[in-house]
Order: C-alpha cells, then structure tokens, then sequence
C-alpha cells in the first residue's frame, strides 16, 4: 500500500481548520440578525458564548472519541455537527426561533468546533516528526485565518442573497470542505518517518529525538507536568483574549488612538494571530517548545510593565501585537509540546484535556479587564493584574524547563549504564 503525501495529510488538516476557523467571522451576522430579524442583541451574543464556551469543553469531551475511533471518523462527526449547525442557523431565521438559534448555531456549532480542532492534529503530529511544530502550526493557522476568508465573503452573501440563504450556503461549503479533509486523513503506521529523515538517522546526521514518556491521557492527567502547562496555557490565553477582547477601546483611552486607527490595528491583530501561529511553532523546531512558551512569558511581561508607562500610540500597539502573537503561538506550539512532554500514544485526548483552558481563560480574561476597568475607570491596573499573572506563569515555565532538563539527564545516565 503506498504512503500518503503527509503535506496533502497537511492541507487536509488546514481544510478542516479553515471551515471551523470561520467562527470567529461571527460579528458579521450580528447586526443583520438585530436589525433584520429583530432578535435581541443578548440573545445574538449569547449564541457565540455558548459556541465559544463549548469549543473547549467538546475538544476534551470528544479526546477519547478522537483516539478510539481515529481522525477520520471524528472529523466526519465534525463536519455534520459544525455544518448542521450553521445551516440550521438559517433555519432558525426563518421561523423566528431565537432558542432554535442558541442550540444551532450555539451548540451544534460548538460541539463541531470542538471535536474538529483536534481531529487533525494529533495525526499530524505522527506525520511530522521531524517538523512537529510546523506542521501544528500550518493546521491552526487555518483556524486561525479561516475569518480573514469568511468574513467578507459573508458579508457580500448577507447583501446578495441574504442572512438566511448565507448560512445555507456557507453551511453547505463548511460541509464539502470538511469531508473532503476527513476523507484524505489517517495516521500512518507505527515508527513512521518521511525518507529524508531515515537516511538522515541512518547516516548519522540526526538522531531520533524521543519523546520525554509515552502516557496515555488518564496517566497524563496524573502528572505534575500536565497541570504545569494547563497552568501556562489557562495564563497565556486569558491574556490573549482579554486584549482581543478589548484592544480597541483600550488604545482610544489609553493613547488615544481615534476609531479608524484601532479598528486598523484590529485587522492587524489578525494578522499576528494567524502569524504568531505558524512563525512560533516553526520556531519551536529550532529552539524547543519549553523554550517558546519561556519567551512568550518574557516578551507578555515586558509588555504589561511597558504598557501602562506608554505614551507613544506606535509603542503602544506593538506591544498588543506581541501579546496576541503570543496568544497565537501558544495554540500551535501546545499539540507538539504535548507530543515532547508524554508522547503521541493519546495525543489527542490529552489536547482535548488542555483545551478547557480555551474555554475557561474566554471568560477569565473578559471578566477581569471588564470589572477591573469597571471599578477603577481605567485599563491601566488591568495591566498590572496581568503582569502578576504572566510573571506566575513565567516562574511555572521555568520549573517545567528544569525538571524537562532532569529527566533528560536521568534518562542519557540510565541509557549509557546500561549500554555499558
């Protein structure tokens, strides 16, 4: 049986990334939804919450799911769950069920969201060995960029042919896409590795890195390390979605940027997102995942002292921009150092664990920026708080470093004993 082209395994991944990527294009149905169909701009709101909310919940509810029954079957599961669900979301408009929309575009969205981010990766993981990093971050790229593709495209539908028809149609495109990425994926057999790397290992010229352990995600949960990075993870996101969440209002008060120029600065916040995605896992190839998640903690603490002390408008949104690359970067370095730290066996299912960090740092870093500015009247002691909790989180990167580079070290002395 001939192998697989493991970059077309890629851009089945993308494929699949790219149509649940399109959740975050949400904000161009609103207003129609509110002033077209009269529903209240809470009930509208809401729908994303619950879809964003359930992203991660799902991704660790369907882990074991995805490991009993393979990429393809879960990523079929969540073509027809996404799909229906925005589909369905057309069907909610036009009988003028604002619940009907809640549990469509709300939960079946959600459940797809979920079960299809992970599909994939663990996959491409086990077709990368060599590339871990690049290939996470080619995947959630896609997520990462699907809005860039999907939000004026929406946008031209809603004006031609209007909401309802949109979600049919953009429902149906989702459905197509991801089948077609569902239908290429699998992983390939135990040990493998691409030719360039076995005659690279035969040769002498690299060595097979091995994985810190091979556990399974019952046996991960266990583990001191698996709550070191959940800690990281749950602090890198509720920084990055507080200043996603609030990057606009936040630049006019505190530098004075005027509207246009935050909303420019928004669109490019896009930009490092997606970017910070693939340049910082591709990165991590080089330099190690420890490492990356290290400098994102220096780069976040640097900015939130900076950014309070910051007069300059230009200044001002580099440092947001650093933030939300790192915010990026932490997606698609997770999956690879998740295969460094306890191996591809459950890779999976582990992710999926991690994940509830996506869901819970959603509505951490919202909450705090909003009561925080709510009760001072002002963003700058958000930056502060943040600060703290960067710094935590610098200090846990550091402890996992250390105790990475122990093991590694028990592990050579145990191997060279027992050669000798």
């Amino acid at each position: 049986m001939k192998t697989k082209n493991r970059w077309l395994m890629a851009l089945s991944a993308i494929a699949i990334h790219l149509s649940i990527g399109a959740a975050y294009a949400y904000s161009v149905y609103k207003n129609p939804l509110v002033e077209t169909i009269g529903w209240s701009e809470t009930y509208v709101t809401l729908a994303f919450t619950i879809m964003m909310a359930l992203a991660g919940l799902s991704a660790a509810f369907f882990g074991p799911f995805v490991e009993k029954h393979g990429p393809r079957k879960s990523a079929i599961l969540a073509a027809i769950l996404f799909a229906s669900g925005q589909a369905g979301s057309g069907l909610a408009v036009v009988v003028d069920s604002s619940i009907m929309f809640l549990l469509t575009y709300g939960l079946l969205s959600g459940l797809g969201l979920g079960v299809g981010y992970i599909s994939p990766v663990s996959t491409l993981v086990k077709w990368f060995p060599d590339r871990r990093g690049l290939a996470t971050g080619m995947a959630v790229l896609g997520f990462g960029t699907g809005a860039l593709v999907t939000a004026p495209a929406a946008a031209l539908l809603i004006e031609t042919i209007n909401v309802t028809n949109t979600f049919y149609v953009l429902g149906a495109c989702y459905f197509i896409l991801m089948m077609l990425g569902a239908s290429y994926i699998e992983p390939p057999k135990e040990g493998w590795m691409p030719p360039s790397m076995v005659k690279a290992v035969a040769s002498g010229q690299k060595a097979i890195k091995k994985d810190l352990r091979q556990l399974t995600a019952k046996q991960a949960v266990k583990t001191k390390h698996f709550w070191m990075l959940w800690t990281m993870k749950l602090i890198n996101v509720s920084a990055g979605i507080m200043m996603i969440s609030v990057a606009s209002p936040m630049a006019q008060d505190v530098v004075g940027l005027s509207a246009a120029a935050a909303a420019t600065m928004v669109g490019i916040m896009g930009i490092f997102n997606g970017g910070g995605r693939l340049g910082w896992a591709a990165a991590s190839d080089y330099i190690g995942r420890h490492n990356v998640f290290l400098i994102f903690f220096v780069i976040q603490m640097v900015a939130f002292f900076t950014l309070p002390m910051t007069t300059n408008a230009i200044i001002f949104q580099i440092l947001i921009l650093l933030v939300v690359s790192c915010y990026g970067g932490g997606f698609s370095n997770l999956p690879a150092f998740i295969g460094d730290l306890f191996g591809t066996k459950q890779l999976g299912a582990i992710h999926g664990y991690l994940l509830t960090t996506w869901s819970l740092g959603g509505i951490i870093g919202p909450m705090l920026v909003s009561n925080i500015q709510g009760a001072t009247g002002s963003y700058i002691p958000v930056f502060y708080v943040f600060f703290g909790m960067i710094t935590l989180a610098f200090i846990v990167s550091v402890f996992l470093r250390m105790d990475i580079k122990k093991i590694q070290k028990q592990q050579k002395l145990q191997q060279g004993s027992s050669i000798a």
